[in-house]
């Protein structure tokens, strides 16, 4: 064979090679592609009343601090929804936890009152936008209450985005009244009617104290039947601490007590576990509410 058919056929097999392996990386970038998109966004959700930071025993705030630090440790959730936090106890909390960084406002405005602070994985999301509005007839005006209740209530929300794999989702906070059922009915309505203005497809999670009985009020009917929230505890395939009461007082937990405290989704794909979390030590909780804890896939 002469030099130059040899060459030729040196240079065909280079080209063979180079197109195999060209085509291989390309049928394995989208292989990759495919799985990004079509993997479930799989959260550990969070609804926490942390119980104000009072300095009175029984129950202390420094009594309970490191019990609260211990469980959500242990438990580790994705995002975290708290009521009741007082700005220097949710600052106490953010430095027991350094893995998440806070979002919140207190409900008087500023740093004053009580919070509806969302805490996040800060190496795993960003926020991209967050506000705050209130539970009244002018809920964008900064502390207000209209509706017969003695204590100012409010929503905190932000828009997250995952830095993986660039999916966006909603996580809105409250705490609704504790007293006045007509203010609760009319939270729910103010709620069910912001969410219907946001754009659909997008996943989003409510979680929050909502003072009333999942299941069995006018609240609860509202944004599940209405709003088309999911309830993530009657929806997960593995219940533990199932009947327990979530606000329980201090006092032994009941196996027949009311679910208030809740973590609703809208179109999750699949919620694989919900837990009442009841963990106390040597008798002392981390507040007078059990955290709630929700796996969920969209």
């Amino acid at each position: 064979m002469s030099a130059t058919p040899r060459l030729d056929f040196l240079l065909r097999a280079l080209a063979a090679a180079a197109l195999f392996f060209t085509t291989l990386s390309s049928l394995r970038a989208a292989s990759t592609d495919r799985t990004t998109a079509t993997a479930p966004l799989a959260l550990r959700v969070m609804s926490f009343n942390l119980r104000f930071a009072s300095p009175q025993p029984p129950h202390a705030w420094p009594e309970r601090r490191p019990i609260m630090q211990h469980v959500i440790e242990q438990t580790a959730p994705d995002l975290i929804g708290t009521q009741e936090g007082l700005y220097t106890q949710l600052r106490d909390l953010a430095a027991d936890l350094p893995a998440y960084e806070w979002i919140g406002l207190g409900r008087e405005g500023g740093s004053r009152g009580e919070f509806m602070a969302v805490f996040y994985r800060r190496e795993r999301f960003e926020p991209v936008a967050f506000d705050h509005f209130w539970l009244s007839d002018t809920p964008d005006v900064i502390g207000s209450m209209t509706w017969g209740n003695n204590y100012r209530r409010m929503v905190t929300w932000v828009r997250f985005r995952e830095r993986a794999s660039g999916r966006e989702f909603y996580f809105w906070n409250t705490h609704f009244d504790h007293e006045v059922e007509t203010a609760r009915q009319k939270a729910a309505i103010l709620i069910r009617d912001r969410l219907a203005q946001l754009d659909a497809s997008v996943p989003l999670l409510l979680v929050g104290d909502f003072n009333c009985a999942a299941g069995n009020s006018p609240a609860y009917e509202t944004l599940t039947r209405e709003a088309g929230l999911t309830d993530t505890w009657t929806a997960a395939t593995a219940r533990v601490n199932e009947g327990f009461n979530t606000f329980h007082n201090y006092e032994p937990p009941r196996h027949d007590g009311v679910r208030i405290d809740w973590i609703l989704a809208r179109t999750p794909s699949a919620v694989p576990r919900a837990e009442i979390v009841t963990y106390r030590e040597n008798g002392q909780t981390p507040s007078d509410h059990f955290p709630v804890l929700a796996d969920v896939q969209f």
